[in-house]
């Protein structure tokens, strides 16, 4: 398997931005080189620039949009914008920035074309196989939103979820990489979620509300 993928999405919590987010970023930096894992940041778009510039790991947008470069596009965020600031790649679809399969799709070849990473966001079996068709590097399994910040993990509410999502995008494309999302809170979650097939684990809140995010992080990738 690839080295395991953990990539903490700061959604707009106050304690993802400005400082908190460099002080998580450098956290995550350390504890990612001392356990050869690889940990990625999706903070807001203000902190893409100052995370990248300060800091050597990669940086993901939270979202963009299926538009090219140009003037009528006030307000969208496209991805050689995101790719400028320093972003290595881009959050598709996530459960709270929900896209149509036509949507998906644009985003996620402009995302391509830019040269960025990108991990779409599914929620359940067919979605995931759907999603394969486009050829993300990641697709991240998220279902249901109610677990989503609850602390519960998928990968033990609904283990079968994850293993059917992993073989229905392997069905498709063997290339694509699967991420677990919703209620990953510890080393546990992750270890469960790599031995159900999956690359990694997409979380939030368990880290970016921690009172103390390295110690959460350092639990995060103890059993990998």
């Amino acid at each position: 398997m690839a080295v395991p993928f953990i990539l903490i999405n700061l959604k707009s919590y106050t304690e993802g931005f400005g400082h908190n987010a460099q002080r998580i970023a450098q956290s995550a930096e350390r504890i990612a080189y001392e356990n050869d894992v690889r940990i990625g940041l999706a903070p807001g778009y203000m902190d893409i620039h100052p995370l990248h510039v300060h800091n050597s790991l990669p940086v993901f947008a939270q979202h963009i949009d299926g538009v090219t470069p140009g003037g009528a596009h006030t307000g969208h965020i496209v991805a050689e914008a995101v790719k400028a600031a320093g972003a290595t790649g881009t959050l598709i679809n996530h459960a709270e920035r929900r896209l149509t399969l036509a949507d998906i799709e644009a985003s996620n070849r402009l995302a391509r074309t830019a040269g960025l990473e990108t991990v779409i966001c599914t929620n359940n079996v067919a979605t995931s196989g759907a999603a394969a068709f486009f050829n993300p590097d990641y697709i991240a399994i998220e279902p249901p939103p109610e677990l989503i910040g609850s602390g519960i993990s998928v990968s033990k509410a609904d283990p079968e979820i994850i293993e059917n999502s992993v073989a229905a995008v392997h069905s498709v494309n063997a290339t694509v990489k699967v991420l677990t999302g919703a209620g990953i809170t510890t080393g546990e979650c992750v270890r469960t979620a790599l031995d159900l097939g999956t690359d990694g684990v997409l979380l939030a809140s368990g880290v970016v509300k921690a009172k103390d995010p390295e110690a959460v992080l350092r639990d995060l990738v103890s059993l990998i």
